[in-house]
């Protein structure tokens, strides 16, 4: 069994505290929001987000019932109150406009072009008005030693799209606006970027008014 596996070798590959620590620190949430962590693996984000936001409600989706029970395990250990639920990222078990934010860490690139482009609709569809989006993974390379790095690992999976600087067009073309890259880390397996995206409220209104 390699699930087991998972989080001694993310811990190793890269710089998973802070990128993680810095994904919730973007987010300035408040008591009472609630937060989507999609593709949550073992938890580690998303008990991470209650630990910092114990008043805020965490959800947590992953396509592994599997590696769900790691997560439950973690969180009963730490006696937190997670929502953990599986199912697909292209097609979130949520109603509109449940969440005021929505986390993915090092998730994206498992996805093929198509399928990120549906978790993004997805991520928009899920979000209220005003709500924020937040992903960190793979970006394009940000300094020459990650370039050289890239060309290596970029048709591993589905990196290619995110090496080409890609995630950005996708999540606009999702329909959020303002999308920006907040930070950038070095990794094995190259940079790591930070994105934040807002879903416009004017727009959601718009679309509301005329339904």
């Amino acid at each position: 069994m390699l699930t087991r596996w998972y989080d001694p070798v993310v811990r190793t590959l890269f710089p998973e505290s802070v990128v993680k620590s810095t994904l919730i620190e973007q987010a300035c949430l408040q008591p009472g929001q609630a937060v989507l962590d999609i593709g949550c693996g073992t938890g580690t984000l998303t008990l991470l987000i209650k630990q910092v936001h114990p008043d805020v409600i965490v959800h947590g989706l992953d396509i592994d019932n599997e590696i769900l029970q790691l997560a439950q395990n973690k969180a009963d250990a730490a006696g937190l109150e997670l929502l953990l639920q599986q199912g697909s990222a292209t097609c979130l078990p949520y109603p509109d406009q449940s969440f005021d934010h929505v986390f993915s860490s090092l998730m994206m690139h498992h996805l093929i072009t198509a399928d990120k482009q549906h978790m993004l609709r997805e991520a928009f569809r899920v979000l209220k008005p005003g709500g924020q989006l937040h992903v960190a993974d793979f970006g394009a390379p940000h300094k020459f030693d990650m370039w050289l790095i890239s060309l290596l690992v970029r048709w591993f999976e589905e990196v290619h799209d995110n090496a080409l600087g890609l995630l950005p067009v996708f999540m606009r073309d999702a329909g959020f606006e303002p999308v920006h890259a907040a930070k950038h880390f070095r990794s094995l397996f190259g940079t790591v970027t930070l994105h934040y995206a807002i879903k416009p409220e004017k727009l959601i209104n718009r679309n509301l008014s005329t339904q």
